[in-house]
């Protein structure tokens, strides 16, 4: 059986692959509604769309059985693939993968138990974000095979962002045990680059303040002209916070400092689009540590390289917090508000929930957009609505939003007849839906924490 699910996974990959596609949708093209399919779950009961490439393909993870592990998996014109694991547990798919040749990278654990007993990165994202003391590292999946990213000499990395030339970016342990980290952390990671072989990896430098290098960083994202973004700080706990002092792009050799909404820490792009001229994450606030106490305040920012600095694109109304996710050359920028865990897309300078453009008639609430491509589709996660609301135990799946154009083929037509979502912004999430995509919130750290590391900048 496993046999010809691959054959088949591979067949769909050397058929839609080279696919040309229909020429891009000018900004302004008016879009009416999107329509939404719920892409479904694999054995467990909540599942993500993290990414999706120019052929339609949804990346993410899925709940196994009993929802307390995850692995990778793909939706590929309607059909279901679980990636599997390196022999671990858990597997993931989290940050932009815009490979359009049937390449994937993301995060596997493996059967080697981790000799320092670090939660490391990976943790964040598992469903239920407890240490599973397994050795997790980057991966590269192609034509059916899961193939391990190495190290830079320690036990951990990271993959996340791809581009078309296979070149895949993220984070990696190097043997230096960091005076920066916080326990159970133990070993210093850096920003790298994967490729072009499977065994290859470089250290890209990370930010220098007072002729001093940051210490520890993590490369998210990556476009097809090379250009990279990411994170440097201090080793904290290896998923944000402390390690992100400072919001980065690696471009022409350069490391820079694309600046931050005023806050000391959680500064982390997490896209840049193919044209390099706009950088989207999140940034905190103002007022973030206060009394040697860090409290996330972040809020979804939009960099551009004519402006040269972060815009702070708010939240939706009656949210404080919010999350930029991923954005495409139109500008269009996708992500999630909280707390009202409701899904927004920014355009022509306004954020909108994305529910108020889909039919009125779906069952689905989309609680969050995380990944856009050059067509306008997005994919993220949604809730099943019932009673108006998602209820306790409600079904999170996955979910494909596929954009109708006033004008553009026959979809006016389908436009016309259909009523979108006005009432949206009343739909709520329930506490437990909450807590769940908590775990996942801003590297998957999210609760207040006492500055440790801080003492260890303000010495530098």
């Amino acid at each position: 059986m496993k046999f010809r699910v691959t054959t088949c996974l591979i067949a769909i990959i050397l058929l839609f692959a080279a696919l040309v596609f229909p020429p891009r949708l000018s900004a302004q093209d008016k879009r009416d509604h999107y329509r939404v399919f719920n892409l479904g779950n694999l054995s467990g009961t909540a599942s993500e769309g993290n990414t999706i490439n120019n052929i339609g393909w949804a990346i993410g993870a899925a709940d196994q059985s009993g929802n307390i592990t995850e692995h990778a998996a793909v939706w590929i014109y309607g059909l279901r693939f679980d990636l599997g694991t390196l022999g671990g547990p858990n597997s993931d798919v989290q940050w932009p993968n815009k490979n359009d040749h049937g390449q994937i990278a993301g995060f596997s654990e493996t059967a080697a138990l981790d000799p320092y007993g670090e939660s490391w990165s990976c943790t964040a994202f598992t469903p239920t974000g407890i240490p599973t003391g397994h050795v997790c590292t980057g991966f590269v999946w192609q034509y059916g095979v899961m193939n391990p990213l190495p190290t830079l000499g320690g036990n951990n990395g990271f993959a996340s962002g791809e581009n078309n030339l296979g070149q895949i970016v993220g984070w990696a342990e190097t043997q230096v045990h960091d005076s920066t980290c916080v326990l159970p952390q133990v070993l210093q990671f850096l920003p790298v680059v994967y490729g072009p072989g499977l065994d290859q990896v470089t250290a890209l430098p990370t930010f220098v303040q007072n002729g001093v290098p940051d210490p520890d960083g993590a490369a998210t994202a990556i476009n097809d002209n090379g250009q990279i973004v990411g994170i440097s700080g201090t080793c904290d706990t290896s998923v944000g916070a402390f390690s992100a002092m400072h919001a980065l792009l690696w471009e022409s050799g350069n490391v820079i400092n694309v600046g931050n909404l005023g806050g000391q820490r959680w500064n982390t792009p997490m896209a840049i689009n193919h044209r390099g001229n706009v950088i989207v994450g999140f940034s905190d606030l103002p007022g973030d540590v206060v009394g040697g106490v860090l409290t996330p305040n972040f809020h979804a920012f939009i960099w551009t390289k004519e402006s040269g600095k972060m815009t702070d694109i708010g939240v939706l109304p009656g949210d404080s917090l919010s999350e930029a996710l991923d954005v495409n050359d139109q500008g269009q920028v996708v992500g999630l508000s909280i707390p009202s865990f409701h899904a927004f897309i920014y355009q022509d300078g306004k954020m909108f929930d994305l529910n108020s453009f889909i039919p009125k008639s779906s069952p689905l609430l989309l609680i969050a957009a995380n990944g856009i491509n050059e067509k306008g589709e997005i994919t993220g996660q949604a809730c099943i609505i019932s009673d108006g609301a998602c209820p306790l135990g409600a079904n999170i799946p996955a979910f494909l939003a596929v954009p109708t154009y006033q004008g553009y083929g026959d979809a006016s037509a389908d436009a016309a007849s259909e009523t979108t979502n006005s009432d949206a912004a009343n739909i709520t999430v329930s506490e437990d839906i909450r807590q769940q995509m908590m775990r996942k919130l801003a590297f998957g750290h999210f609760g207040s924490e006492p500055a440790i590391s801080q003492q260890t900048v303000e010495r530098r």
